[in-house]
């Protein structure tokens, strides 16, 4: 199995190569690759103390944002390298302050392994959610350089739960210590004898409550909200919004509108515009005198954690498509949330609704229907924004767990 794994790293690197030339994604991995080890070497000192963190993409990131701030703040004598596997993750945060060498995970062969550790000879090492790369956690093993993986999450669909997995079973009981987000992963490891876990819940909740803690006020969409309700629509595409806007259109008073689009290029901002049988302003060009506007179009990116403070209502896009966006951004605000059905390998999602604090929907006339109970039942609306704020506050806390258990 090895001999097949380190084959298959070999054509995952070959595959890059071929496409490269026609995917901008794969060249810029590529470009990443290329003499990897003289780019880093100057970087290291070797009078330094470092924590290597490694992220898959973006996503990874955010969940282990909080410790490597918290590793700044608590154990700053440490210096973070931090790299990501992919170049969404990589070309989005290559400048982010709080790390000290930033750069992508070079290819998982029993060279790279040694190489790259050799250099950098971390002190601990921390992988985030779904990162097992074979030739680095032997090396690490051996070395007895301590790893920790964190924000872990299991499903009996990986390859360790099947019954040719032992070669990846292998690789969990190398790990120092593996901090999984809930209780199905936890059963899911005792079921092939895995006893080095902790449950310590999920970092994205601590993130999203720093993140409203530290949010500035935005006067524009003050203005434009004024003393009205406010539905959030954040992260839309075009399936949710063609359902949105259909509902805004016969009746655009009974709330004011925004929509945060994912893609936010100039073509799709001007398809969304021609939608609405309401006035429309885009945030950039939002003035005191537009504010009878009754929809507004957010055409940037950066804003959308902090715009959801002022929502009474938000949607989160995705739902009709490989799966919806970050619900507990709008959620820690103490606002009710909706999304579209594909939500179900969300756990967060499944938890909203089940506690109260969100509903979803498959087409017009449920989204009408809860909408409607929401803006009418003022008893239903509060059970809903509160139980949507108190599931982020009760699952907060994982940082601090883990940081406790990390030597």
């Amino acid at each position: 199995m090895k001999l097949l794994y380190n084959l298959g790293i070999l054509l995952l690197r070959a595959g890059g190569w071929f496409i490269s030339p026609f995917n901008n994604k794969a060249g810029l991995w590529i470009k990443g690759q290329k003499n990897w080890y003289n780019l880093l070497k100057p970087k290291i000192n070797y009078r330094d103390k470092y924590i290597w963190i490694h992220c898959a993409s973006l996503g990874e990131f955010e969940q282990g944002r909080t410790v490597i701030e918290t590793i700044k703040k608590e154990r700053s004598h440490y210096k973070i390298i931090l790299t990501f596997f992919s170049p969404s993750g990589y070309e989005i945060r290559k400048s982010y302050p709080l790390a000290d060498i930033i750069c992508y995970l070079p290819v998982d062969t029993p060279g790279n392994a040694r190489n790259f550790i050799g250099l950098i000879k971390p002190e601990l090492v921390i992988f985030v959610k779904y990162e097992f790369w074979h030739n680095y956690v032997s090396e690490l093993n051996r070395k007895s350089i301590p790893l920790y993986l964190i924000c872990g999450i299991f499903r009996k669909e990986q390859h360790f739960f099947r019954w040719y997995g032992g070669f990846f079973r292998a690789m969990l009981h190398k790990f120092t210590r593996i901090f999984v987000q809930d209780k199905p992963s936890m059963d899911l490891l005792e079921s092939i004898g895995i006893k080095n876990y902790t449950a310590s819940g999920d970092t994205r909740f601590d993130r999203v409550l720093q993140i409203a803690s530290e949010a500035g006020s935005i006067p524009q969409i003050e203005q434009f909200r004024g003393d009205e309700r406010l539905f959030l629509a954040g992260s839309s595409w075009k399936q949710d919004e063609d359902i949105i806007i259909r509902y805004i259109n016969k009746d655009p008073g009974r709330m004011k509108w925004i929509f945060a689009p994912h893609e936010v290029d100039g073509e799709n901002i001007g398809r969304l515009e021609k939608l609405f049988a309401c006035k429309c302003v885009r945030y950039s060009g939002f003035t005191a005198g537009e504010a009878d506007a009754r929809v507004m179009i957010i055409d940037n990116i950066g804003m959308l954690s902090s715009a959801y403070r002022y929502a009474y209502i938000a949607e989160v896009g995705g739902g009709f498509g490989k799966g919806i966006h970050n619900v507990l951004e709008p959620s820690c605000w103490g606002i009710p949330v909706l999304f579209g059905p594909e939500h179900k390998r969300f756990r967060e999602a499944l938890e909203l609704i089940d506690t109260g604090g969100a509903a979803t929907f498959k087409n017009y006339s449920e989204f009408e229907a809860i909408i409607d109970r929401w803006l009418t039942d003022d008893n239903l609306y509060r059970k809903a924004a509160e139980s949507a704020g108190r599931y982020v506050r009760n699952n907060s806390g994982a940082t601090a767990g883990i940081m406790k258990e990390i030597d």
